[in-house]
């Protein structure tokens, strides 16, 4: 992933670079880093409450399991049981949202300070009063509650610092008390001391270093999940390509899918690379200018400072056909026709603008719960990348490479021809409507070559002769007629053929009960009551990658 971006304007038109430049540090905290902050913080209590409580009484527990009487309380543990009481007020208030995530952050810096004051004041009561030795460690025990405490709490590094130099102080402090107070029972104070002085204000520091190491981490990891406007939440598609990942718009919280394709297919040298960079530049363009609703919108592009490009679109719930025909077998031939109109809505306007998807295939149609809409259709892959060479199996091609899927390829693509107009897209709805009728591609051959050489040479056996369904021979015999290997003969344009596909339904007497949105909904209540638009399908819905199948 990125680790930033050449942001896009709000002109779509535009794409803007940013040069460059040195990086300043920035130590404030984000919002998301001080919420984190405060639930680790949280735990951080917790886990410090029992280990606390553990230190200072597991021992008189086990004495007095034994039948001992002598386990009463001590002056050394009110300093105990004061922190055990902060580490739980911490916890506490962290859950019940009592202080903002600053301030909690604030109480947490004194928290880190007590708990490093109950640590050495409890070794240095102990020193005094039970063992002499326990003055003397290889590492005092409160230089790892320094450096842990930022590890598991992103805090500014320069309080961190303020916060863990305070934190270091009390253990060359109780070395001088306790010989103070200790006289003779505590040996080599000074050099004690001096060696506490040293390690624990030399932790301190580290502390500070591990502080900032964990806040540029977290803000660069923060850096590499935002493409444009838009933050990274969960990959849900990966393929030759690249990726495809949910995103919110971080101001307008506005929920988008993202592609992104990866820089070293836009070519191995500068003057391919930068002559596909103007291809997507200009197909992104076309693309966002169609405003069919049928059609996905894309809402920004443009181009990373790793060279990965990317567009931004709507993101999707539903299904695509593939998928349906996959799921729920062949669809009834009212609704195939209630389906493959909206797909003509969407590609008479790119028609209209001399765009040719070129890889119309039921992958790449989504059906999908639009606002209050069932059914809705939403035509996907428009044509951005079918002009940038491409390994193997990708759709990605360059000038006078073949495009599309076999199974849907029209013959003149196959053959490579230049003349290519709207009826190439026209021959593969033919096929989606042939899929959907009969859960079968039109030509099921062994390979890809072997396919496309049938498109290219064979007649196809009609649907009716293959569907469970009764297809009226009107719509049967548009369909074959968008299928026939001369362009001229297939109907001429897509508004015609949605006009064509509806007037089987008004000439047919196969049936009365029409597909209509009522039916739609119903259907939609039926397999799939409760819709929920996020990244996180389950297993047996429809992952939103498929809205860019063209991975």
């Amino acid at each position: 992933m990125t680790a930033g971006v050449k942001r896009v304007l709000p002109d779509r038109g535009r794409v803007a670079r940013t040069p460059n430049a040195s990086v300043t540090v920035n130590t404030s905290l984000s919002s998301e880093l001080m919420a984190e902050g405060s639930r680790r913080l949280g735990w951080l209590g917790v886990t410090y409450a029992v280990a606390s409580i553990v230190t200072h009484f597991g021992h008189r527990a086990l004495v007095l399991l034994s039948g001992s009487m002598d386990v009463g309380l001590r002056a050394a543990d009110a300093l105990g049981l004061a922190t055990v009481a902060l580490a739980l007020t911490v916890y506490v208030v962290s859950r019940r949202g009592v202080l903002s995530p600053s301030r909690l952050l604030e109480l947490g810096f004194a928290f880190q300070v007590i708990g490093a004051i109950d640590i050495a004041g409890t070794r240095a009561w102990t020193a005094v009063f039970q063992t002499p030795d326990a003055m003397w460690g290889l590492v005092p025990a409160e230089c790892v509650w320094i450096v842990v405490y930022p590890l598991v709490v992103p805090s500014d590094p320069r309080k961190a610092l303020v916060a863990s130099l305070i934190a270091a102080s009390p253990g060359p402090a109780a070395v001088v008390l306790a010989a103070t107070f200790g006289g003779a029972v505590v040996d080599r104070p000074l050099a004690i001391a001096i060696y506490y002085l040293m390690t624990t204000y030399t932790c301190a520091v580290g502390a500070y270093a591990v502080s900032r190491m964990v806040y540029g981490l977290r803000q660069r990891l923060k850096r590499a999940r935002e493409i444009g406007s838009y933050e990274l939440i969960d990959k849900i598609g990966q393929g030759g390509m690249g990726e495809v990942w949910q995103a919110r718009h971080r101001l307008l919280a506005r929920l988008a899918a993202i592609k992104l394709i990866r820089g070293e297919l836009l070519g191995s040298t500068y003057r391919t690379r930068a002559a596909a960079l103007r291809r997507f530049e200009r197909e992104a363009r076309d693309t966002a200018a169609l405003r069919s609703v049928h059609t996905i919108d894309v809402y920004d592009y443009g181009m990373t400072e790793d060279g990965d490009f990317y567009y931004v679109m709507e993101l999707l719930d539903g299904i695509s056909l593939e998928r349906f025909v996959q799921r729920f077998g062949p669809m009834p031939p009212e609704r195939v026709v209630f389906v493959l109109r909206q797909v003509c809505h969407s590609l008479n306007e790119a028609h209209g603008r001399n765009l040719i998807h070129r890889d119309i295939k039921p992958a790449n149609i989504f059906l999908c719960r639009l606002g209050p809409d069932d059914d809705f259709v939403k035509v996907l892959d428009f044509g951005l990348v079918k002009h940038v060479q491409a390994s193997p199996g990708s759709m990605l091609t360059g000038q006078g490479e073949t495009a599309g899927t076999p199974d849907y390829m029209a013959p003149e693509i196959a053959l490579g021809s230049e003349a290519l107009d709207g009826r190439a897209d026209l021959y593969s709805l033919g096929c989606v409507a042939y899929y959907l009728l009969t859960g079968a591609p039109v030509f099921s051959r062994p390979g890809a070559l072997a396919t496309v050489l049938a498109h290219v040479q064979e007649d196809p056996v009609p649907p009716s002769e293959r569907s469970e369904y009764e297809i009226p021979p009107a719509l049967e015999a548009l369909i074959l007629e968008c299928l026939a290997k001369d362009p001229a003969a297939r109907p001429a344009s897509a508004r015609e053929l949605g006009e064509r596909l509806a007037a089987t339904l008004g000439a047919a007497a196969w049936t009365s009960d029409v597909w209509t949105t009522e039916a739609a909904q119903r259907w939609w209540e039926l397999h799939d009551p409760h819709p929920q638009p996020s990244a996180a399908e389950d297993a047996d819905r429809e992952p939103a990658s498929t809205q860019v199948s063209g991975l």
